[in-house]
């Protein structure tokens, strides 16, 4: 059996004071806290192989290339991936949906239709207006509901032969509401000829992921949140939609031949991987997943779904507390606000003098605010080294804020 001491002891960073009190980090959909083994990766690639990639000939340079490329594979058998150069490197989820929506604008034209949902964080939104503005396409978006549930009967009335691009997350991160994303893809495949674009920024942590079996054409998700370091992420791509776009970026490395004539593009996953790559962040990348291995996505998806249960029974007993999408499938996430108690900045900050971290705010997804006609919620997101008895201490810090609030 796992011990979670066993799983904190990896993570020193927990074991400081916050304002006095012993720190819980209960702001994973954020960011996560680094295990020793991938603050040990970046460390010892700075001290020991530290080197440009692919084309040095030196010792340091193969050891360089042998690392990142290895970690390559790690991830290539962690989301199932057929190809690891159907793996691209990039600075997180932002840049990779930022990636896709520029490289297919060639391919998009006037009149033709994106379709996101209105679950979305502004990245998956904001990029794919972009594209409209460029092209002349047009946005069109799936409704939720009052649980915060996509109504796909929408999207089944609006898919048709002008969507080209079906955008959506596969877990929200405001809310923490799985979205059925198979049940999305299928329909996508039966009633158009669309690409489809999943955000696994806030999945890729919690539970396993398939991208064959999902059947995606594009998968992208960040590093920090699974307990990698800022600044790296991954965009999966099925290779023969890889293989129609254009390069994102122009420069080094994407290159086979240059001249002032012409320039020919490198092979896949070089080709959309212009530039000097993060060498130890993607290496540590692939550390991340080998913690994640090592604990189990069985484990973590059993742990986690036990914080979240014991956290909704909890908080859901405090009077005065709205939690929201509460009757959805969610997993890591529980957003609420404290009922005339002002902004949920001011319960933030109570919480934070108790060394509770949580989040407050519109958490990069306006229209889910305005959709409940809220400035913003208080989101308490966990992760696996997250305890049980850290939900006892989020409890009573929320009750004091109602106290001191209202």
């Amino acid at each position: 059996m796992i011990d979670i001491k066993a799983i904190r002891s990896q993570f020193p960073i927990l074991d400081q004071k916050v304002n006095g009190h012993p720190l819980v980090y209960l702001d994973n959909a954020a960011t996560s806290q680094k295990p020793l083994g991938v603050i040990d990766a970046l460390r010892n690639y700075y001290l020991e192989s530290n080197a440009n990639v692919h084309r040095g000939i030196h010792t340091l340079s193969q050891i360089a290339t042998e690392q990142m490329e290895a970690a390559r594979k790690k991830v290539q058998r962690f989301i199932g991936a057929r190809h690891d150069h159907e793996v691209i490197f990039t600075k997180g989820t932002t840049e990779g949906i930022n990636l896709i929506a520029y490289a297919l604008t060639p391919l998009i034209s006037e009149g033709d239709e994106i379709i996101v949902s209105h679950l979305e964080h502004h990245s998956n939104i904001v990029p794919w207006q972009m594209l409209c503005e460029r092209t002349g396409a047009v946005l069109r978006v799936i409704p939720m509901d009052g649980n915060g549930v996509l109504q796909l009967d929408f999207l089944e009335k609006i898919l048709n032969e002008k969507t080209k691009i079906v955008s959506v997350n596969q877990v929200s991160n405001a809310l923490g509401v799985i979205n059925p994303i198979e049940e999305i893809i299928a329909m996508t495949r039966r009633l158009s000829s669309a690409w489809v674009v999943i955000d696994g920024a806030q999945s890729v942590p919690h539970f396993k992921i398939d991208v064959q079996s999902m059947d995606c054409d594009f998968f992208v998700f960040s590093g920090h949140k699974m307990y990698a370091p800022m600044g790296t992420g991954i965009l999966y791509g099925k290779e023969a939609v890889l293989e129609k776009i254009h390069p994102f970026h122009g420069g080094g490395e994407m290159i086979h031949t240059c001249s002032f004539e012409k320039t020919t593009y490198a092979a896949l996953p070089f080709r959309l991987e212009a530039g000097t790559p993060n060498v130890g962040g993607n290496i540590a990348l692939g550390a991340a997943v080998d913690f994640i291995e090592s604990v189990g996505h069985s484990f973590i998806q059993e742990h986690e779904e036990a914080l979240l249960a014991k956290a909704q029974k909890q908080l859901s007993e405090i009077g005065g507390l709205k939690i929201y999408a509460e009757k959805a499938p969610r997993t890591g996430v529980v957003s609420f606000t404290i009922e005339g108690a002002g902004i949920a900045s001011d319960a933030g900050m109570i919480l934070d003098k108790m060394g509770i971290a949580v989040r407050t705010g519109h958490h990069c997804t306006q229209p889910i605010m305005d959709f409940f006609n809220i400035a913003g919620t208080v989101r308490a997101s966990f992760a696996v080294y997250n305890t049980l008895e850290e939900i006892d201490v989020l409890t009573e810090g929320v009750r004091k804020a109602k106290r001191m609030l209202l």
